[in-house]
């Protein structure tokens, strides 16, 4: 069987590198080109903390910086013990709140059609502090599915 390189259905991007009380007050990941992709998936992940929670949302952009948002609906789903996910939930353009501990990931999916309901190109997780309290973690994004493969993906940061 053919080793099949992951690059060659996605392509992943730094969307806030690991820190410490990363998501502290209101934090956005960094903003991507949705349009290329059928699908956009952000992965947080909560290493360390005790308290901390955030209401995760996420928004489509109308340019990089972002000058205007709107939130849109999306899929997540939370893996809180070892490698066992939960089920997949439909999450509106509120969100959901993350839970307070240590070790956790949380998947969300976002179907690029949704950005054709907005007028606008561009897509970013955003987290809103709900209990300040430490968290050390970062966010991955994987743009799935290119509407167009190539060998070497196009950037999907601006």
């Amino acid at each position: 069987m053919a080793l099949r390189v992951q690059s060659q259905y996605g392509h992943w991007v730094k969307g806030i590198d690991p820190v410490a009380n990363a998501f502290a007050g209101t934090v956005r990941s960094d903003v991507v080109r949705g349009g290329n992709h059928r699908s956009v998936t952000f992965v947080i992940y909560k290493a360390v903390g005790a308290t901390g929670t955030a209401t995760i949302t996420v928004e489509a952009n109308d340019d990089v910086t972002p000058s205007n948002s709107t939130a849109i609906p999306f899929k997540y789903r939370a893996c809180t013990t070892g490698d066992t996910w939960g089920a997949l939930t439909d999450a509106t353009t509120t969100g959901f709140a993350t839970t307070a501990g240590s070790s956790q990931l949380y998947e969300i999916i976002v179907n690029t059609d949704e950005l054709g309901n907005t007028g606008y190109k561009y897509l970013s997780l955003k987290s809103v502090e709900v209990v300040a309290s430490p968290v050390l973690g970062g966010i991955l994004i994987m743009m799935n599915q290119p509407r167009i493969a190539q060998a070497t993906p196009a950037t999907a940061i601006v």
